[in-house]
């Protein structure tokens, strides 16, 4: 049995852990004993979209390996600076369903916070990468419409903290975020979206745990893991601590061209989120955001995929496959 104790103290804090990430393709291209060829298209595409990987992540890449599947969600590539049809910069159209600063309202019954325009990681493939994060930073004092936004629609039961990574804000600031979340009578449950405890284990830390779960307010977790190599003891660890609390941790990945579009690695990441605690949820198909379009799949593998899945394992490890498209009721199962 995991005993009811409090993790240890890290060495280093989340913030020094952060402020360490690797901003530089330099450094980056030295540290992973990566060849020089593809530097000048790795400083290009930084130029648009920049380079950003913690520490902890990084330790889980193979050096010297251009095609290791975890480098390739973080490498700036020059494929990224090719226009393709059918791509744009939002792909969700979310500027359309962005009814007061920070707050998204698309699917009924829920609303989206945008907490933080930080992330722990810069993911090549997000379809937030071009988002106006400009126009959806409100202060405590500009979140009071937001809030009466929710307070106005009883048929709204739960909020979702998204950003950015909604984790990369401070603690404080998160406490005082989800007490007002929580005064709204209607609202059920608190929904978490973020990588941090992947990319930075030790940000699930005591404090975090505090506001996290200290509400009367259901919690899930939604982590975002696409291949089995992003698990480790610390995610392990990170997760014990998050369920021990008493939140719900789930799983929803992107398939990705050449990083996990393949059934063994699919049925292999399912085993891997159980054995570590998590339970899969969902595997979006990539939203076709500007610079991304090498990422995506063929359609019919996508089916195909999702049969194999089903044939290989139980149907509480096999995640749902869905697109998200613009003005749909929910996400789209395929």
């Amino acid at each position: 049995m995991i005993p009811h104790t409090a993790a240890p103290l890290q060495t280093s804090s989340w913030q020094e852990e952060l402020s360490r990430a690797i901003r530089d393709p330099h450094e980056l291209f030295k540290l992973l004993e990566l060849d020089s060829a593809t530097l000048p298209a790795a400083l290009a595409a930084d130029k648009d979209f920049a380079l950003k990987v913690p520490l902890p992540y990084l330790a889980r890449i193979r050096k010297g390996d251009i095609n290791d599947p975890l480098l390739a969600q973080v490498l700036p590539t020059g494929a990224e600076l090719l226009t393709t049809p059918g791509y744009s910069s939002d792909p969700l159209e979310e500027n359309r369903a962005n009814p007061a600063s920070g707050l998204i309202h698309k699917y009924k019954g829920r609303v989206l916070l945008i907490v933080s325009p930080a992330c722990a990681i810069h993911c090549r493939y997000c379809f937030r990468r071009h988002f106006p994060y400009g126009d959806n930073q409100p202060g405590r004092k500009q979140w009071q419409a937001a809030f009466d936004y929710i307070a106005a629609d009883s048929t709204i039961s739960e909020v979702i903290l998204s950003g950015g990574d909604p984790l990369a804000a401070n603690d404080n600031y998160l406490q005082w975020l989800t007490a007002q979340i929580a005064s709204i009578a209607h609202i059920k449950r608190l929904r978490v979206h973020t990588r941090f405890p992947v990319m930075i284990p030790s940000r699930i830390d005591e404090n975090c745990i505090q506001w996290l779960t200290g509400t009367c307010l259901k919690t899930i977790v939604v982590l975002h893991v696409n291949h089995p190599n992003e698990l480790d003891v610390g995610v392990r660890e990170a997760v014990d601590r998050l369920k021990i609390a008493g939140a719900y941790v789930l799983n929803q990945a992107v398939l990705l061209k050449g990083i996990n579009d393949d059934a063994n690695t699919l049925i292999a990441l399912s085993e891997k989120l159980f054995a570590t605690g998590i339970l899969p949820y969902y595997l979006h198909v990539l939203d076709p955001v500007l610079g991304a379009a090498h990422f995506d799949c063929d359609k019919h593998k996508i089916i195909d995929l999702g049969i194999q899945l089903r044939a290989n394992l139980p149907g509480y490890l096999v995640p749902k496959v869905v697109s998200e498209q613009p003005g749909a009721h929910s996400k789209v199962p395929l």
